[in-house]
């Protein structure tokens, strides 16, 4: 599902582990005449890319698909399905496809409409009556669940966990976009009530079967044996480096809707074709042209998907070269993928990894598209994408300094060459970039938590509005340091309200779907993983994650038991207090 986790790592920086992978590639020579054989009919371009793609994202392997709206124009594989065994990715090989499920339940839910089953624009509650949440910002329409505008938390259960009865909106609907899974799994409800079958039952009738997508399962069971093997991060109480350990994940029963489909290339290769001809199979339409119309439409501005990108039923629309562009992206445990049609051009490209780092494919599909656009006659190269994610220029005087906490102790940051070290008790420490003022200690003892620098708004000070503000302190878990000689002791609030609720919780699932969580205290607040701000909502233990005061997503402690909460529910979500005997890695002291 997209995006369990969004973060987009951020660094190309060569790493041990970045090296261990290249010289498993090297190691394969015997396989390099069948691999050469699945790349058939891949611009020579395109395969440089991506070879050099695998190897500084540190992606095992991949899975490649062009299409016109005619015909496929190829599918590919690249890398590897096993690592240990050097065992190459095929193309019959099943990748998880994560939110890009998100389309095919669109289409069904249009497909409905065309029969007059459901209207988008009635209430969901008219005909999921039992759905436990409350209309009081106003009533929740099907288009709101079709295009993240229902202000629900993005990752709870229909039914959840939490204490309160119902689930309640956020802000109005309609009027924000927060991108939510839990609104996907309702609408697999709806349809799986209107149909008297289950999603998976239906996916195949109505999508699968028409589009002759024989090698696509509509749910991902650990039985499933064409299942490409997936890699994540070894840990899973830490931000992850780039570069950094994978191994082997296991494959988990999953068959939610919002995210639940494993497919070939060629079969997505199937499914494209249909899109870029308006909802027309092979067979005759699949829904109707207004129906299609209703998916590709823009309803609202969607910042977390990319710059200028509108959200319509189950994909982003926006331009590529002034093309209309339909695009989404998905993400599992395991998994990473994105596909982008030129509509305009007639033409889809569909990518998936067997590894979850925080981005996606999304250079591979562009490019792919933009070669295939400019044809064998090309009067000029296709300019080669950057990387994804390309790095933020690093601006080291930002950072470089003194820091002070509270208490007199201080911290260096240094600028050696190109790249920012840290110094804490006598030793220096090398700072890889993270994204947003976010970096990863180099050192096994700091590796729990990001190094975060904070910034403050320096507009209308006489700067132009659009200076960066300016670095004002560091924090690290629980520590903080202001930048200069002193810090002011400040606290917001009596810290001792807050100490129950601190600690390590974990719920038993995979990293990328809860996971496991770091509640720290900083300066009179409660930090999630260190990072995200926990605000007070009134209630005892009940928290808004994040600044922005429209997030439907919550932080709730409960169970006390000797001062200390028991249970955290992450938007409804449970995860459990785990006592952990390592307290030394929660503080930049090394000394």
């Amino acid at each position: 599902m997209s995006d369990f986790s969004r973060r987009e790592v951020l660094s190309l920086a060569a790493s041990a582990a970045l090296a261990g992978l290249a010289a498993k590639v090297s190691e394969a020579d015997e396989l390099h005449t069948a691999r050469a054989a699945v790349h058939a009919g891949v611009p020579p371009e395109l395969s440089r890319f991506i070879e050099h793609y695998l190897r500084a994202m540190h992606s095992p392997g991949l899975t490649l698909a062009l299409t016109t709206r005619a015909d496929t124009g190829y599918v590919a594989s690249f890398g590897y399905a096993n690592l240990d065994r050097h065992t190459p990715v095929t193309t019959a090989d099943r990748f998880q496809i994560g939110s890009l499920s998100k389309s095919f339940v669109a289409l069904v839910i249009l497909q409905l409409q065309d029969e007059g089953k459901l209207d988008v624009q009635h209430s969901v509650l008219r005909y999921l009556p039992w759905l436990p949440i409350e209309a009081a910002e106003g009533e929740i329409r099907i288009h709101h669940l079709l295009t993240h505008t229902a202000g629900m938390p993005a990752n709870t259960q229909v039914v959840s966990y939490r204490c309160e009865p119902r689930l309640r909106p956020s802000f109005a609907p309609g009027s924000h976009f927060h991108y939510c899974n839990w609104g996907y799994d309702v609408l697999g409800r709806l349809i799986e009530k209107l149909e008297a079958a289950p999603w998976s039952e239906v996916l195949v009738r109505r999508i699968l079967a028409p589009l002759q997508m024989h090698d696509t399962a509509p749910v991902i069971a650990s039985a499933d044996s064409r299942l490409v093997m997936g890699y994540q991060p070894r840990y899973d109480d830490r931000p992850y480096p780039p570069g950094g350990e994978l191994v082997p994940a296991p494959i988990l029963t999953f068959d939610r809707p919002a995210g639940s489909i494993a497919s070939t290339p060629g079969d997505m290769a199937r499914y494209m074709r249909m899109l870029l001809n308006r909802g027309v199979g092979p067979s005759g339409r699949l829904v109707s042209l207004e129906g299609f119309e209703r998916l590709a439409k823009g309803y609202i501005d969607a910042p977390l998907m990319g710059p200028n990108i509108q959200y319509g039923y189950g994909i982003g629309v926006d331009q590529l070269d002034g093309h209309k562009r339909l695009r989404h992206t998905g993400g599992l445990p395991s998994f990473a993928s994105a596909m982008h049609l030129d509509l305009d051009a007639g033409i889809g490209a569909f990518a998936s990894i067997n590894a979850q780092q925080g981005f996606r494919p999304e250079p591979v599909v562009e490019y792919a598209i933009r070669l295939s656009r400019a044809g064998s006659q090309r009067n000029r190269p296709v300019p080669v994408p950057p990387l994804d994610p390309t790095p933020a220029p690093l601006q080291p005087a930002d950072y470089t300094g003194l820091y002070t906490a509270t208490d007199g102790r201080q911290v260096e940051v240094l600028q050696q060459q190109s790249q920012l070290v840290l110094v804490t008790a006598g030793t220096r420490i090398a700072l890889q970039p993270l994204e947003n003022d976010q970096f990863i200690a180099q050192d096994a003892r700091l590796s729990l938590f990001p190094v975060v620098f904070g910034r403050t708004d320096t507009r209308g000070t006489g700067t132009p509005e659009k200076l960066a503000a300016a670095v004002v302190d560091l924090s690290y878990g629980q520590d903080w340091y202001a930048r200069g000689q002193s810090a002011a002791a400040d606290i917001p609030q009596d810290a001792s309200q807050l100490q129950p609720f601190t600690g390590f919780y974990y719920s038993g699932v995979t990293v990328a779907l809860t996971g496991a969580k770091w509640i720290v205290q900083r300066r009179g607040r409660l930090w999630l993983n260190g990072v995200i701000p926990l605000e007070p909502l009134g209630g005892a233990g009940l928290f808004r994650l994040g600044a922005d005061p429209r997030s439907p997503e919550t932080a709730e402690f409960q169970q006390l038991i000797d001062g200390k909460a028991q249970l955290f529910l992450l938007s409804g979500e449970p995860l459990r207090r785990t006592e952990r005997p390592f307290p030394e890695l929660l503080t930049l002291r090394l000394a």
